[in-house]
């Protein structure tokens, strides 16, 4: 691929931004960023007009988009029309998320992740959200397809991630048991606690034992209280450890946001995570879920999806709206709401030398956005999208 030029826009590598400097790509990866009055004179300059150039957003955890959702139909096309909703959104990376469902659809879910993961489109592999989760916090997943880990389950998980890049998996404490989620670390998977009612010590355990994150910090799992930290309490206290969040406005208050900001220590952070359903990228006002209706509910900042009886299912959020809700409602700065979107997912996902920054070397995943924080152009390993 011939050298591609981006001009005009303040520059944010994925750790702080450059005012005055152009980025050039070469064969699909960041070849430099130099100051503006070096390429003076050169021929296919993309002058962008403004705004701010970022790395492409990843997005850890999309059940859905463009009207499709994995559960529904897992296969690669799905994950493949999943990816291009969001990437008009400003992903360029992501994880499509298999929420609680039978053996056999799980079993799919991964052989059609395998094929999806080698073919361009920015897939990672998949996070399985279920079914190792507890049926007290089961929020909109079906309490009947869960249960306990076992040996065929470790094995499949095994297997999986010696074939796809990324193989992400939120499981509760009850459901596991910490020589499980070690053999899991050991072999390559990501491991995630969430949908639980542990107690603090119970989720210090299988930290301990590998588990590196927290799925969408707050929700369906046991909150902080003075004398019961629960995981809340462990995923904040915890320094490596590392917990997504959903800033859509409804799953969470801002103001509980903002404390686990201060509260969290590191080097583990605080992500940007969707847990989008199928309606983003679509024109539907509902969907089918396990043979539920999920409908759409007007909101401020995104709408949001609920099943008949108000439960919260999924969101209805994009990752450009979550960095922006960072900015306007959590009081973050800029380069924070970013790094939430690009640096620190590709960090906790072990990625962070191909994917999350605009330093030389990485994939030229990149998003224009205007000085409103909405995205006017999308680059894939160098190519306009």
């Amino acid at each position: 691929m011939e050298d591609a030029v981006l001009a005009g826009a303040r520059l944010f590598d994925g750790e702080r931004f450059f005012d005055g400097h152009a980025l050039i790509v070469e064969k699909g990866r960041v070849k430099a960023v130099v100051p503006e009055a070096e390429i003076s004179g050169r021929d296919g300059i993309s002058r962008l007009g403004g705004g701010i150039l970022a790395p492409g957003f990843i997005d850890v955890q999309v059940n859905g988009g463009g009207g499709r959702l994995l559960n529904n139909d897992p296969s690669p096309e799905t994950f493949a029309v999943i990816a291009r909703a969001h990437r008009r959104y400003g992903t360029t990376a992501l994880l499509p998320t298999l929420i609680t469902d039978t053996r056999s659809v799980t079993q799919s879910a991964i052989a059609a992740a395998i094929e999806a993961s080698k073919a361009g489109e920015g897939v990672l592999g998949i996070h399985l959200e279920g079914p190792h989760l507890a049926p007290s916090r089961r929020g909109a997943h079906l309490a009947e397809f869960m249960r306990p880990m076992e040996e065929e389950d470790v094995q499949q998980l095994l297997r999986a991630a010696e074939k796809m890049p990324v193989v992400h998996v939120t499981v509760a404490a009850e459901q596991v048991r910490p020589e499980q989620v070690k053999r899991l670390s050991d072999g390559g998977v990501i491991v995630s606690l969430g949908h639980t009612d542990c107690t603090c010590e119970a989720a210090q355990r299988l930290f301990a034992a590998g588990a590196r994150g927290v799925t969408h910090l707050f929700n369906a799992m046991s909150g902080l209280s003075h004398r019961a930290p629960g995981l809340v309490g462990a995923a904040l206290d915890a320094g490596g450890i590392w917990a997504g969040i959903i800033a859509d406005g409804h799953h969470v208050d801002p103001v509980a946001l903002r404390v686990a900001h201060r509260a969290k220590r590191g080097p583990g952070k605080l992500f940007h995570v969707t847990d989008a359903m199928a309606l983003v990228g679509s024109g539907a006002e509902s969907f089918d879920l396990n043979g539920r209706t999920v409908r759409r509910e007007p909101g401020e900042i995104c709408s949001k999806l609920v099943l008949e009886d108000g439960t919260l299912a999924g969101s209805d959020l994009d990752m450009a709206s979550a960095v922006r809700f960072g900015v306007e409602a959590l009081e973050l700065s800029l380069e924070e709401s970013l790094k939430m979107a690009s640096s620190y997912p590709a960090t906790y996902l072990g990625i962070g030398e191909e994917r999350g920054s605009l330093r030389p070397g990485a994939l030229a995943d990149c998003v224009h956005l205007g000085d409103d924080l909405r995205v006017r152009q999308v680059w894939l390993t160098g190519r306009a999208q």
